[in-house]
This record gives structure tokens, sequence and C-alpha cells, in this order.
């Protein structure tokens, strides 16, 4: 068995923009140059800002959004594939391993379905199950596990609160038995307290299902509470990489400096000072050359204006794409 569930090669994602009457046609470029390993069993977390291409990433991985070039080989376990080159038939079976949980509990549910039927939509489309009493069984069993009530199963959406509609999309991706899943910012519309009951869900149910995660979140005190590792991006490209107390420890690239640096502290006595970023984020249209990063860095030098940085290891578990990773004190 591979000891990766994914790995992806080089792999980009461009949305050219329709409607120009002059010139090329222009392109949005939503990743590019993605080089990346998931373990298996792993809470791989994925940070950046709004537009850093996170949710692209997730949604390339479960063959939900374009690959315009490059890799993603998924590994189940018995073989391998590339995710891109399924064929129609053999899509279905993939969705069986690798299941979605959305961001907003109140949007993901359909309104107008209770919640067993909810739950049992993905055995019915997949045909999963032989009759009604064991897909009712499947049901009752893994919203048993999500801490839902059998009672839960004869309501509609409404009748709930947020924490308990995101614990109904977990149990409707889980009730396939995947065996990785992508968390899209699954807590982010939830309250504080709320929140670590569902981080404390997930996490006990990947050790008991032995599930993967991916992660992607913004919010970094939440990433340091659950993923073994974690990876920063920055409109479209990885820009570092680490376990997780190693990167909160030390970054050695600017940008995860400046994110870490604005965590907020409970400490009174804490007078550290946030790293303020200059303008915003640039155009995925029009990316700078060079490190895209350069134009809000405070230690960029010509080179980074001309040389796009390498991804390249620092040492065994620990990756950064930084010309002056050896030598910044951050």
């Amino acid at each position: 068995m591979s000891e990766s569930i994914v790995s992806i090669r080089n792999l980009a994602t461009h949305y050219p923009i329709t409607g120009g009457w002059f010139g090329p046609t222009p392109v949005v470029r939503a990743l590019d140059n993605i080089d990346l390993e998931i373990k298996r069993g792993q809470f791989f977390g994925l940070v950046g800002e709004s537009g850093s291409g996170k949710t692209t990433l997730g949604r390339a991985i479960l063959k939900a959004a374009p690959i315009s070039a490059g890799k993603i080989i998924f590994h189940d376990g018995k073989k391998e594939f590339d995710i891109n080159t399924l064929a129609k038939q053999d899509v279905l079976a993939f969705r069986r391993q690798a299941q979605l949980i959305f961001q907003d509990p109140y949007a993901a549910l359909s309104p107008r379905m209770t919640v067993r039927d909810i739950i049992a939509e993905p055995l019915e489309v997949m045909k999963l199950t032989n009759s009604k009493d064991e897909t009712n069984q499947r049901v009752r069993e893994i919203a048993s596990e999500c801490r839902l009530n059998v009672e839960h199963l004869r309501r509609f959406p409404h009748a709930f609160s947020g924490g308990q509609r995101q614990r109904i999309s977990i149990a409707r991706a889980l009730v396939a038995n995947p065996s990785f899943m992508v968390a899209d910012e699954s807590v982010a519309a939830l309250d504080v307290s709320i929140q670590a009951d569902i981080l404390n869900l997930l996490k006990s149910l990947q050790h008991q299902r032995g599930l993967t995660f991916l992660f992607i979140s913004h919010d970094l005190s939440v990433v340091a509470h659950v993923c073994d590792i974690v990876a920063v991006m920055y409109l479209g490209r990885l820009v570092e990489m680490a376990p997780t107390r190693k990167l909160f420890a030390k970054q050695r690239h600017p940008y995860t400096a400046a994110l870490l640096s604005a965590i907020p502290s409970l400490d009174l006595d804490h007078h550290h000072m946030a790293i303020k970023l200059e303008g915003e984020i640039p155009s995925p249209i029009t990316p700078p050359s060079g490190c895209r990063f350069h134009t809000r860095c405070a230690y960029a030098q010509d080179r980074c204006k001309m040389e796009i940085p390498q991804w390249r290891k620092l040492d065994d578990d620990h990756s950064v794409a930084c010309h002056f990773a050896d030598e910044l004190d951050l």
C-alpha cells in the first residue's frame, strides 16, 4: 500500500475569460505548478488569503475543478490512477473514495428533504445498498456516529442549528465510507464553541475510520489545533510546507511569518506586533513576474522580481519557495 493517498505533480488550473473583443483571451491562473504529497491518515492543513487558490486545489483533487496541466494521482489502497484521465463510468467509483464537506451548513442541505433522505442519497445514487432496510440501517449507524439522534432523521434542515446541520453534512459525506475527505472551511460559519465540537468530531472520526483529511481554512488557530502538517498558499502557488509545530515555531517564508503574526493572543503581556503587508493581493489574471509575493515583501530584491523561486526542501519535512529562505531571520 502506498504511503501517500494523493500525489500532485506540476498541477495547474486556468480559467479562460470569455467575452473579450480584442487580443488574446485573458486567463485566471487559479493554480500554477503545484507539487504536493498527502500521506495516508494525515490531517493536512491548507491555509492562505482569500483568492489564493485553496478551494480550487481541493476541488481539483475531487475532480470538481478543471485540470489544465499536471497530474493528480490517487492511491486507493489497491491501485493508483490519474484523476484527470478517469472515464465517466469510473468517476462514480472515485466518488465513493473521496468526499467533500461544504463550508456553509445552511446552503449545503436541501430544505425539501428530510435528514434521512439527505444522508441516504449517496447510498442510493451509488447503489451501495440492496434494500431500503439496509439503507435505513446504514443511515442510522452513521447518524449515531456523527452524534445525531434517531428522531432527527424525520425532520427537515430548517429545524436544526448550524452545528447540527454541519454534523448532517458530515454524515452525508461519510455514509459511502470514503478514505479521503476535503473539509473546505467547514467550521468558518460556526460559533467558536460549536467549532470546537465539530473539530473534535472530525478528529474522532479520523482515528476511528482511518480517514485522511485535506482541511482548508483561513483560521490559523484552528489549523494549529487539528492539523499534522500545514501548507501555505499565495496567489495560486505553494510557498511553504512543514509539520504544524515546526511551522509555528519557525517560519522560513515572509508570507507565512506575516500570516502567523496576525494571530491574536490572549496573553495581556504579549506585545508582539503583527507584520503589516502593504497593498492588496495581485490579480491572478496578471500575476507579478518572478516571485508572486515580491510586490508585498519587505525582503524583496531584484532577483525576486525576475526569477521564480524553486520549490525546495530545507530539510526532510520542511519545504519552501523563497530565494533567501536560508538567510532570512524571521
